[in-house]
């Protein structure tokens, strides 16, 4: 990895740029200095059409408007974190400035100022790197290094929006009067220059109130959700070829694979994927991914492409790595599949939240009764939640910019609310039978089984998503027979 090269400081007087401490070039001539500043084209990009969601990004700031009336409201996109000494983690910007802008740039910052008649948005950004003071060559974030950046000409043409220097809000902030709130956690700078003059509850409500605005998703957000999806698929059909290959490394394989469909068709991975084979299917969230892969064993894959937009497809199956399920393996998987069933079945406009959860964990504690795992009966079992021991979470969640999405909302909007047209949901019941689990039978022991798909509540009643993957266990053989050849 290159390393970048000191220069001075700047001439109008502003922060010197950064100097490694062992650069291998102590100071930049006066000569090569003026050198760089000239000799270089012209490329601003001219007539640029504006981003697919920016009539969303309207819509949604005007509701955003509509609720603080009369109040400045900040939403920052966040900064780099530094992983290790000078490297930095790939930047994500907030999911609440992404909604509200389309824009995913680092140091961005959305402001609302209040006006008489609503409010005037505002999107600060960093300009173009300077060529006057070496920014450009010699910054560690300046454009040779990292990357050309929007000009604020071309963010304007993009977003939709007036666009000014974010290096200049802080002081501007520190100044101004009024109300304000601020979605907290992203931005320490503009935090430091807000302190006196917001509330932690205040700003909670912002954000609180941003998470809801999310809970039912624009025609945008659906097809986004559905390229995801997509994608999601051919991931998984890549990871089917490639089990033989997995066998003879580790469960980093599949990571690999899956990982490179979501790089090649998307911007990443949503969240870190699940590549669980044998009893590591039964830890919710392995993401070490560095087990064995055996012939005989199921493999629980749970993975999701993220779109360049940001939105997270969600989705698991528990894959037979032989490519044909054992008798027990495939009694505990049809029973995860008749619970999902029944709980996909409770998704529909008008439903509580909570339907499809308890609609799966029945079936799922009638299942655990009937195998003599737990004395009944089912009702007992439910009220007393003795299930849990091996269905351990809950069915689903909301998904869109975030895996776990809208998760700030309040409770009785989201779990004790109710269903509406255009929300997006997983729904992902699950068995596991730990390894050292001595109250069921050993062969039972090292078994985990999960069925996660994205279901959109419709008009009448809702849509599978991910339905391009299979899930019956007979489906599923011929499927990876198919794949294999």
């Amino acid at each position: 990895m290159t390393e970048h090269q000191p220069a001075p400081e700047n001439p109008e007087g502003d922060e010197p740029i950064k100097q490694r401490k062992n650069g291998l070039y102590p100071a930049v001539s006066d000569e090569l200095a003026e050198n760089m500043k000239s000799g270089w084209a012209d490329t601003e990009l001219h007539d640029l059409r504006p981003i697919a969601q920016a009539a969303e990004t309207a819509r949604r700031r005007a509701e955003l408007s509509a609720r603080f009336p009369g109040e400045r409201l900040v939403i920052p996109a966040g900064n780099l974190k530094t992983r290790s000494n000078d490297t930095e983690y790939a930047f994500r910007a907030s999911t609440e400035y992404v909604y509200l802008t389309g824009d995913q740039t680092q140091d961005g910052v959305l402001v609302l100022e209040p006006t008489a008649d609503g409010h005037e948005a505002t999107v600060y950004l960093l300009p173009r790197s300077d060529r006057e003071n070496g920014e450009f060559w010699l910054d560690g974030q300046g454009e040779l290094w990292v990357g050309r950046r929007h000009s604020l000409g071309e963010a304007e043409q993009l977003l939709g929006l007036p666009a000014e220097d974010v290096r200049e809000l802080a002081d501007a902030l520190r100044e101004a009067t009024g109300p304000v709130r601020n979605v907290r956690g992203h931005d320490a700078g503009i935090e430091a220059a807000l302190t006196d003059k917001v509330t932690a509850e205040r700003d909670e409500q912002l954000r609180v109130f941003i998470s809801e605005q999310r809970l039912v998703k624009d025609a945008f957000e659906i097809a986004e959700l559905q390229k995801a999806v997509d994608s999601t698929v051919r991931g998984f059909e890549d990871v089917v070829k490639v089990l033989d290959k997995a066998e003879a490394t580790s469960e980093r394989y599949i990571e690999g694979t899956f990982f490179l469909r979501a790089r090649v068709e998307g911007n990443d991975i949503g969240y870190g994927s699940i590549c669980a084979a044998g009893p590591h299917a039964t830890t919710l969230h392995w993401v070490r991914n560095d087990g064995p892969v055996r012939s005989g064993d199921l493999l629980l894959l749970d993975a999701g492409v993220e779109t360049h937009t940001l939105y997270t497809a969600d989705v698991t199956r528990t894959l037979p790595i032989s490519g044909t399920y054992t008798e027990l393996q495939r009694k505990i998987y049809d029973a995860v599949y008749e619970a999902q069933e029944a709980g996909i079945a409770a998704v529909k406009p008008g439903a509580k939240y909570r339907d499809f959860h308890d609609a799966a964990q029945r079936v799922l504690a009638e299942k655990l009764v009937e195998w003599g795992l737990v004395e009944g009966p089912v009702e007992r079992v439910l009220e007393l939640g003795l299930q849990r021991r091996w269905t351990l979470h809950g069915t689903g969640h909301m998904l869109g910019l975030d895996v776990h999405d809208c998760a700030v909302a309040r409770t009785e909007t989201y779990v004790d609310g109710v269903l509406e047209p255009g929300m997006v949901l997983t729904v992902e019941p699950g068995l596991y039978f730990q390894a050292d689990d001595t109250t069921v039978p050993e062969e039972y022991r090292g078994i985990g089984v999960r069925i996660e798909d994205d279901i959109l509540v419709t008009e009448d009643g809702n849509r599978n998503l991910s339905a391009g993957l299979p899930r019956t266990s007979a489906d599923v053989e011929a499927w990876m027979a198919g794949l294999k050849g």
